[in-house]
């Protein structure tokens, strides 16, 4: 596991897309797992600016959403498939065709489609994750078993109340939501995780010094082989020991 804490959210992005330009070069067919939320949104803007100084060609570069909100029209904005198009696709130079979101209609089999599409896919290179206040993962609210598969979940009050800024008022925000499973995630070779600010202190420490649970998603990572975290100082601010050190650091 490495960490790296840096005081600057934009600095985190350009490390964190250095990692997925760096699995780009190396594979120009790469599956990425894409993240939404505003965590990850510098990293986008600078995996995109970095792909066209390099010339990077990412025609083939083929990516997976970690989650869609039930009952929300593909075409409404704050859909995942709206955001992934402007946040992802538009910024970063990325075929359409080759980025997939789940289908929040809730139809029967859509979970296990997804699943199989991904591993017929030959599995995530990289998976972009941001951390909820309560732990989460995607939308795998505390109590989701380690090896759950692609899922519909109903979202706790806590993460309707944090999303609730992206919609005109919260009576608009949807309640359930398909999202990867835990286990989905943990297949991946590579996992990234990017959380600034103070409100993200508690489950950041809590998922890199505390026991590893299913009350509390992220703690998961702590037994994945490859896992880089990019926080800046007030989401570090609640370590202690060798994780409490300011700098871009790695451990």
């Amino acid at each position: 596991m490495q960490i790296h804490i840096s005081p600057d959210a934009e600095a985190l992005g350009d490390a964190l897309a250095q990692r997925i330009v760096a699995a780009v070069q190396a594979n120009p067919t790469a599956v990425i797992g894409l993240a939404t939320g505003s965590s990850p949104v510098a990293a986008y803007r600078a995996w995109g600016r970095i792909a066209t100084s390099l010339g990077l060609d990412q025609n083939r570069v083929r990516g997976f959403a970690l989650d869609e909100y039930i009952g929300l029209e593909a075409g409404h904005p704050e859909s995942y498939h709206s955001v992934i198009q402007r946040d992802v696709v538009e910024v970063v130079g990325l075929d359409p065709h080759l980025v997939h979101v789940p289908n929040g209609n809730g139809e029967p089999g859509e979970a296990e489609a997804y699943d199989r599409a991904i591993r017929e896919a030959g599995g995530i290179d990289v998976q972009i994750l941001g951390i909820g206040r309560n732990g989460h993962l995607g939308f795998n609210e505390p109590g989701t078993a380690f090896d759950s598969r692609t899922h519909v979940v109903d979202l706790t009050a806590e993460t309707i109340a944090d999303n609730a800024r992206f919609f005109a008022s919260s009576a608009e925000v949807p309640t359930t939501a398909i999202t990867q499973g835990l286990g989905t995630i943990f297949e991946a070779r590579e996992l990234v995780v990017i959380a600034t600010g103070s409100a993200k202190a508690a489950a950041v420490a809590a998922a890199l010094e505390g026991p590893c649970t299913e009350e509390l998603p992220a703690s998961l990572l702590q037994r994945h082989p490859n896992v880089h975290w990019f926080i800046d100082e007030d989401a570090a601010s609640l370590l202690s020991g060798k994780y409490a050190e300011a700098g871009a650091l790695a451990y």
